[in-house]
């Protein structure tokens, strides 16, 4: 039986309204465009860009909260139900999760690049809200699961590092006004850590054991290897941490040692689902996807040269650039053009009506300019932050704009098909 066959066993009964996972997609999408438009007005700050309050730092959360987090909290409330057999409790909270989440996002980046601290920490507290009731019904949920133990270690992974973001955000929010904090900029590493690798990193993978497979139509991928990848993610996030609080590099290179070691047996894994798949026509979706996987092993040789010592043209800036946009960024706008037509139409089929082609739902062109245009801003940011121009990043983040413009062309066609 394929993996697909499995996860899709009586699916219909554990979907949500898709008014639930849809308010969080158009949300990111919306947050996308946002995100690139105030990185355009902040191009020549981002090659030299160390921290603190302004436009980079907005755009910077408009990225992580807005387009990551949310694409997250929506595939997690509808996927997990589905992949470990458990219905939500309830299904309030991710309406009053995303209701909470949303203007703390708002207002948490514009006071960010205004450089309000009072408003900046009432936004923070909205967020932490938001995401304390998305980690409780995501708790609940695996708590309650039996199916699925790997997909389950990566959703426990991901609640712990989230706790850990969450409250090293607001103490970094705080420590602006009362500096409190011993050192601010290890605090920062460490929320990045946390924030990339943890939380989204570890349900990024976690839920590749699930929808690599289940696109590719291939059968169940081994486990030991599944959770060798899932321990030494864990560790290394962990290390990481703590490597980066005390100001250890040699904590953070052997943390680095460690991922490159999860991220090789994660790929191997994932391109063997794609071998053995009887799909082997994945689209443009995959190619993103794949492109991700690449950067991913970038990102962490970027890391590992950083801490190595390795003179590298504003190597910290390019590291969480190339983790964010290169990776993660690519990564998630890949799957969710396969999600959003795959959910859409198992809710017109729910809904009685004839079954819908997902090749009706989805929208090529809009798909192939965004690609092109992201592959295009990925690439010409991460020149302009070695080259220290920001006319480089400017046309960058132009594409980068033009590219979310498209998306949410494809993702509109989507929302109006399925009213």
């Amino acid at each position: 039986m394929t993996l697909a066959a499995r996860f899709l066993g009586g699916a219909k009964s554990r979907l949500l309204p898709a008014s639930i996972p849809f308010r969080y997609f158009t949300a990111a999408v919306s947050f996308h465009v946002l995100a690139w438009l105030v990185l355009f007005a902040a191009a020549d700050e981002l090659p030299g860009f160390i921290g603190g309050p302004g436009n980079v730092l907005a755009a910077i959360h408009l990225l992580t909260l807005g387009v990551l987090v949310m694409t997250a909290m929506g595939a997690a409330f509808q996927l997990l139900p589905v992949a470990t057999r458990r219905p939500l409790a309830q299904t309030w909270p991710a309406r009053v999760s995303f209701w909470l989440l949303t203007p703390g996002i708002l207002m948490l980046t514009y006071s960010m690049a205004i450089g309000h601290e009072t408003a900046m920490i009432v936004g923070g507290i909205g967020v932490v809200v938001g995401l304390v009731v998305f980690a409780v019904v995501v708790a609940d949920n695996l708590r309650r699961a039996r199916d699925m133990p790997i997909v389950g270690a990566h959703g426990w992974g991901a609640v712990v590092s989230l706790a850990g973001f969450a409250g090293l955000g607001l103490a970094l929010i705080a420590n602006f006004s009362s500096g409190f904090l011993p050192d601010h900029q290890s605090a920062s590493i460490a929320h990045m850590i946390l924030a990339g690798f943890g939380f989204m990193g570890l349900l990024a993978f976690g839920f590749s054991h699930v929808l690599i497979p289940m696109f590719a139509l291939s059968h169940t991928l081994p486990p030991h290897l599944g959770w060798t990848e899932f321990w030494l993610a864990f560790a290394a996030c962990g290390l990481a941490t703590a490597a980066a609080l005390t100001d250890n590099p040699i904590g953070l290179a052997v943390a680095a040692v460690m991922g490159l070691c999860a991220s090789a047996v994660y790929v191997w894994l994932m391109n063997t689902a794609l071998k053995t798949g009887m799909r082997k026509r994945l689209g443009l979706s995959f190619v993103l996807v794949k492109s991700s996987w690449v950067a991913l092993m970038i990102c962490l040789a970027l890391g590992l040269a950083i801490v190595l010592g390795v003179p590298i043209p504003n190597g910290a800036t390019l590291f969480g650039f190339v983790l964010l946009a290169g990776w993660l960024l690519t990564f998630l706008t890949g799957i969710l053009q396969r999600i959003m037509p795959f959910l859409a139409s198992m809710h017109v089929a729910g809904a009685g009506g004839k079954p819908v082609m997902l090749s009706e739902l989805t929208a090529e062109n809009p798909l192939k300019v965004h690609a092109g245009c992201h592959v295009g801003a990925v690439t010409l940011c991460s020149l302009g932050i070695i080259a220290n121009s920001g006319m480089l990043v400017r046309f960058g983040a132009a594409l980068g704009l033009t590219g979310a413009l498209a998306f949410a062309v494809f993702t509109f066609l989507i929302v109006n098909r399925l009213r």
